[in-house]
């Protein structure tokens, strides 16, 4: 039976930590790679049995591959602190590891929270992420966000259960993170982008308000959906904003 570490990569989560931990203690090891908490988040992880290791924070792929190398077990499960791995996942989880899995890797789908509410559509409705994964084949890809894990030959499998994933602590936390996440998508295609234009600034983030509301069904969520498509619009405007000031600013340096 291969062994599972359960990984968590947190800063200030002393909100969440907690239930994410509790719903990992079945875990061979649970191994908490913390990026300098300057809340209580540490002092609630010692509550529990688990190992917990410090690394500065620089981009979300090498945060996730160095918690992948410290990994005592052969498996790795990727959890955010906001997740929950409820306990059909649990089971599913445990009975695919009473043998070595056929796969290298698997992926979990969500059922995700927002506001309170869960959100059924809004395009989240197929979220699924590859979260379970033999660590000696798979590495995340070099992207700042949204970082993919690479897994050799694409050979993906599927559970049937899924995670509780809580999006949404509070309105702070939530526009704190919404702006790193676009600064951080701006540095990864700020090369890759030409000049930024009113096209960039109007017409991609409407075509996205549109796509997230209409064609996602972002409309069936009602108020919550309306206000999920305004922010990817919103994204997008701020993507482009921190791309055309990045390119300024190396102009300037040039």
């Amino acid at each position: 039976m291969p062994g599972v570490s359960a990984i968590i990569i947190c800063k200030d989560e002393a909100q969440f930590i907690a239930g994410a931990i509790e719903s990992l203690l079945w875990a061979d090891e649970v191994l908490l790679v913390d990026s300098y908490s300057t809340d209580e988040t540490l002092q609630i992880a010692r509550r529990y049995p688990v190992r917990i290791l410090q690394r500065p924070f620089d981009d979300y792929s090498r945060q996730r591959n160095w918690a992948i190398a410290q990994a005592m077990q052969p498996w790795v499960l990727m959890l955010d602190a906001d997740e929950r791995i409820p306990a059909d996942l649990q089971q599913e989880l445990t009975q695919l590891l009473k043998s070595p899995p056929k796969l290298p890797a698997y992926k979990i789908r969500r059922k995700n929270f927002f506001m309170g509410r869960q959100v059924r559509y809004s395009g989240w409705q197929n979220d699924a992420v590859v979260r379970l994964f033999d660590k000696s084949q798979c590495r995340y890809s070099d992207k700042q966000v949204h970082e993919e894990l690479v897994v050799p030959g694409g050979n993906i499998g599927k559970l049937r259960h899924r995670m509780l994933h809580y999006t949404y602590r509070n309105l702070p936390h939530f526009l704190d993170k919404w702006n790193q996440y676009s600064w951080l998508s701006a540095q990864d295609k700020a090369k890759k982008t030409g000049s930024v234009t009113l096209f960039h600034l109007a017409v991609k983030p409407l075509v996205r308000f549109l796509k997230q509301y209409f064609l996602k069904l972002g409309i069936l969520d009602g108020r919550i959906g309306f206000i999920i498509a305004y922010l990817a619009a919103s994204s997008v405007f701020m993507r482009y904003l921190k791309i055309w000031r990045l390119q300024e600013e190396n102009q300037a340096a040039n």
